[in-house]
């Protein structure tokens, strides 16, 4: 008997808070579909329709099944009609536990996202990370990479923003650094005291299949080097090698998760925090 075909599927959190509610439910369904490979997209922090939109582009991209935890009417609605649109499923995580328990107590939900977080210096930590990372997006504020905790490095399209925004979920401030061919890298790259520094890269088949893809959704002729198997394959070598002339290891994220990219980068983390803890006290 022949083996069946490799599909791979995707499956879209989308969250107006960290994300842990829908990452916990997702962990908890996908044991009992061990042999089917499913790729996880978080995009946690969702508290604007604009921002929906523009996480809408990168859902197109990779089409599946999108679960939420999304209180805001309007927010929702965005989701819903996009996905609609773009005939792909939803799931609304919270809506079955709120209309119960609104019947049972008699009262209408006040629609405020992330109320289940306690405001604990934890959260405050996470949330200071979430705007490090935000603000030090895509090479923002080189000069702001000494108070990072994590720099990621890579070529476009190897999934940096949602693997920084995932750990900074965790409260650890992330940077992420692009690295384009005949570019120079950001001087502070040379001097970035305690982080971790960590490079991401994919194959270069992957990447091409990625970026024109990006291009086509946004309306844009994929005729570049930018999708040139050749000059991806330049672009990947280079930063390679980039990385280990300084002695940083380097993830495939080609057919990882981003959750299982960040679970090793965090490794890589916390390793470094136990031989070296002094390197790690938060910068306030």
């Amino acid at each position: 008997m022949s083996e069946k075909p490799f599909k791979e599927y995707h499956l879209h959190l989308v969250s107006d808070a960290t994300g842990e509610t829908l990452e916990t439910m997702a962990k908890a369904v996908l044991v009992q579909f061990e042999e089917t490979h499913i790729t996880k997209h978080f995009w946690p922090m969702i508290r604007t329709a604009k921002q929906m939109l523009r996480i809408m582009q990168d859902i197109k991209e990779f089409p599946g099944l999108v679960m939420y935890t999304l209180v805001n009417e309007t927010i929702r609605e965005t989701l819903v009609l996009e996905c609609k649109r773009l005939d792909l499923p939803t799931i609304s995580i919270l809506d079955p536990v709120i209309d119960a328990l609104g019947k049972f107590l008699g009262q209408k939900s006040r629609g405020l996202p992330g109320q289940q977080y306690v405001m604990n210096a934890e959260y405050f930590e996470r949330i200071e990370a979430l705007q490090f990372t935000m603000a030090h997006d895509d090479g923002q504020l080189p000069a702001g990479l000494l108070l990072a905790e994590i720099v990621l490095v890579g070529v476009s399209r190897t999934s940096k923003t949602p693997t920084s925004i995932y750990i900074a979920n965790r409260g650890i401030k992330t940077a992420n650094i692009p690295f384009v061919l005949g570019c120079p890298m950001p001087q502070e790259m040379e001097n970035l005291g305690t982080a971790i520094v960590v490079g991401l890269t994919a194959s270069p088949e992957r990447l091409v299949q990625i970026r024109t893809n990006r291009l086509r959704s946004i309306n844009e002729h994929p005729n570049t080097d930018y999708v040139d198997l050749e000059s991806i394959s330049e672009e990947v070598t280079a930063c390679r090698r980039y990385c280990s002339e300084h002695g940083w290891p380097v993830i495939d994220v080609t057919r990882r998760s981003i959750e299982e990219t960040a679970a090793a980068i965090m490794n890589l983390y916390y390793r470094d925090q136990e031989e070296h803890p002094e390197h790690h006290v938060h910068n306030n």
